[in-house]
């Protein structure tokens, strides 16, 4: 076997992730790798913290970037907050809800589960009731934007709901932050996760994350180690926080992290609510493009996320055959759908750099093009 240099085509991502990323960012990315304890480096992480900060709209002071995917920021929360013997209401109406079950459950803790039908957001009146049938439950944790599905919940109504019940949150914003408002102080938001590949158009490998100052102290009077020394939050937080020096913990990704920054101040450049908009005027675009094909979305329109848009594959398509053709022929990706919607959905995504008109434009010539040949 002959192995050459690995040149990837130009593709234009449309799917659940990764996004696009711009030019901007991959030349961010190229810039010349230093030590991850240079004092420029180290300058430059507390730049990453003030933009995440403002990405989150959130003052907590525990606002990092873990160094691993977005799962791993799931696994961050869960492992820190948890200790065995926990009781934790799981909130599932998709594929990453029953991952939280999956974390709750190997931290050694009881996970009481709240359903929802998949394209449906969370029920808050379910959730009540089972924080009123589960009053030694400690933690709230439920998906605000499902990628699974392209459902919206109601993260405000449900924070105020566990605060109520004086329960911690644990929320996964994968999809939404940068896309949708996620305000994580005026909501009371206490462990939030996100990804860089979405919304953020960064390259995938991290994961922000920011913790309250009610979650920190929860950390704080733990029992028992965490069961992850790599994700034990106590060990890094003396990398991240302060200025000047910095305890070594792991090497951390330095071009990765350059990329980030260079993700995150376009968003600051941007600005959040323009940002949103942006997101909400091409989902607009494509509904109108999609609906003339006769194809449906799967999400009420009141619970539908702009960048994320999970749509029904139309009688007699056949899914694979048609997502084949759009990369092979148009170089363009769109998801598959996951779990109960395999072979019965497609996942189109209008993330971060992806959320543009000529994108929308593309998109609904090819599908025009292949399923008038299909």
């Amino acid at each position: 076997m002959t192995i050459s240099r690995f040149i990837p085509p130009q593709r234009t991502l449309m799917g659940p992730g990764p996004s696009d990323v711009s030019p901007r960012v991959l030349q961010a990315l190229s810039q010349p790798t230093i030590g991850h304890l240079d004092p420029l480096f180290v300058g430059m992480m507390d730049e990453v913290k003030a933009l995440l900060q403002y990405a989150f709209q959130t003052e907590n002071a525990f606002t990092i970037a873990v160094s691993a995917p977005g799962s791993a920021g799931m696994e961050t929360c869960f492992v820190n907050l948890i200790e065995p013997g926990d009781t934790v209401i799981v909130c599932r109406n998709g594929v990453f809800g029953d991952r939280m079950r999956e974390n709750v459950e190997r931290c050694g803790a009881t996970a009481v589960m709240v359903d929802d039908e998949w394209g449906k957001p969370v029920d808050p009146a379910k959730v009540e009731q089972a924080l009123r049938d589960n009053p030694q439950a400690s933690l709230l944790a439920f998906v605000h934007a499902e990628t699974s599905t392209g459902a919206l919940s109601d993260a405000k109504t449900l924070s105020a709901l566990a605060r109520e019940h004086d329960c911690l949150t644990i929320v996964d914003a994968v999809t939404s932050l940068g896309g949708v408002p996620l305000l994580v102080d005026e909501w009371q938001l206490d462990a939030v996760y996100s990804g860089s590949q979405k919304c953020l158009s960064c390259v995938p490998g991290l994961s922000p994350v920011t913790f309250s100052p009610r979650a920190v102290e929860k950390m704080q009077k733990r029992t028992e180690k965490v069961q992850s020394w790599f994700l034990d939050q106590s060990l890094v937080l003396a990398y991240w926080s302060g200025t000047g020096k910095r305890s070594y913990h792991h090497t951390a990704p330095v071009n990765s992290l350059y990329a980030l920054h260079e993700s995150l101040l376009m968003l600051k450049q941007e600005g959040l609510e323009n940002a949103w908009q942006r997101h909400r005027d091409m989902h607009a675009l494509l509904k109108a493009e999609l609906e003339s094909l006769g194809i449906r979305f799967l999400v009420d329109e009141a619970d539908r996320l702009p960048q994320l848009n999970a749509v029904s594959v139309p009688d007699g398509i056949d899914d694979a055959s048609v997502r084949s053709r759009l990369l092979n022929e148009y170089n363009l990706e769109i998801g598959a759908g996951l779990g109960a919607l395999a072979g019965k959905a497609w996942r189109i995504g209008l993330m971060g750099y992806t959320a543009r008109k000529e994108n929308v434009a593309l998109c609904a010539k090819a599908l025009k093009d292949v399923l008038g040949q299909s």
